[in-house]
């Protein structure tokens, strides 16, 4: 594996950047394409919608009237972070698939005005991403330090630095994205997220809550069709990194809420027999008329649900912030008392 790379991207001494997506991380859409694409039913995970097109999409897809997280967590955040600092105490925010900090920063700026703000630790597999955010946020907030981690949430948790002076912390992993895991895996995650809290430290989890089917199904089929592009952008990507062929136009976008699992689906679908290339990987797929390919799945949570989760991960839920019409929830979380 490639060492990893200390970056310093501005001139400021508080802030330093590690990267650890080594030569062997990149071969991880390969991998993903190998196994996935190979099976009876072919399936991606999504997180490989997000290139440069991709996250502009989904940018405007957080700013369609139907897609309601965005505004719903935003507006939890704006009215209850001062509560969430006090309630924490904390010190310090580590965030799991950080962006742009946009919502971050308005826990930042609570623990700014307390007087208790010290370290951010983003971690995104963007490097340019956490270079710029360090950069605006040390400008923004005095004596704020960047401990920027560029690499997979999924498997480099172990390279989120110890909190400073045992200070108390808040681990962040915002936006719903916990449900993109299956519930087997969704367990286990969170068993190593909740290696990174101590005695006094605290999990802030988003979760999409589960409602009425035709909200959840507009949210991820949009009159405007930004999302049904954003899903097929996962085949542009595989085209321009792996020197496939797929006919992105030929597949279908498909969203539809599992009522007995209780989650989202997006799916693409050929619309006619495909044959397709996989240049980089020598493989050869092919796809009949109607064939479905799974991209994302977005669970839907009840409080059930999260307090079971929470407890098979040896963590206890403490308390649900949810917006004023029930539609999402943060929820706070802390290692379960001996």
């Amino acid at each position: 594996m490639t060492p990893p790379q200390t970056v310093s991207p501005t001139t400021h001494d508080r802030v330093i950047v590690e990267s650890f997506l080594g030569d062997g991380e990149h071969r991880t859409l390969a991998d993903d394409v190998l196994d996935g694409l190979t099976r009876p039913f072919k399936e991606l995970p999504p997180k490989h919608f997000y290139d440069a097109h991709g996250a502009d999409l989904f940018d405007r897809i957080c700013e369609l009237p139907e897609y309601y997280p965005t505004r719903c967590e935003r507006a939890i955040l704006e009215q209850r972070s001062a509560e969430i600092v006090e309630r924490t105490g904390a010190a310090e925010l580590v965030e799991l698939g950080s962006g742009t900090a946009a919502k971050t920063r308005l826990l930042l700026s609570a623990m700014h005005e307390a007087g208790t703000l010290n370290r951010y630790v983003p971690i995104d597999v963007t490097e340019g991403m956490v270079r710029d955010s360090a950069a605006r946020l040390v400008e923004e907030f005095d004596g704020l330090r960047v401990h920027g981690i560029v690499g997979d949430f999924e498997r480099h948790l172990g390279r989120v630095p110890e909190p400073v002076d045992g200070r108390p912390r808040i681990v962040a992993f915002l936006g719903g994205t916990i449900g993109n895991f299956t519930p087997g895996s969704r367990r286990r995650f969170l068993r190593g997220l909740s290696q990174l809290l101590g005695p006094d430290d605290f999990l802030l989890l988003g979760t999409d809550l589960v409602k009425d089917p035709a909200v959840l199904e507009a949210a991820y089929d949009d009159s405007a069709g930004v999302t049904a592009a954003f899903n097929r952008n996962v085949l542009t990507v595989l085209n321009r990194e792996l020197d496939a062929d797929f006919a992105v136009d030929a597949y279908e976008h498909v969203a539809f809420f599992d009522r007995d699992r209780e989650w989202i689906e997006m799916r693409l679908r050929a619309q006619r027999p495909q044959r397709v290339t996989v240049g980089k990987l020598g493989l050869r797929l092919t796809f009949a008329a109607g064939e479905e390919l799974r991209t994302e799945i977005s669970a839907k949570f009840t409080p059930e649900r999260i307090s079971g989760d929470l407890a098979a991960a040896g963590m206890e839920l403490v308390e649900t912030l949810t917006d004023q019409d029930g539609l999402f929830a943060l929820t706070l979380a802390r290692i379960r008392a001996a």
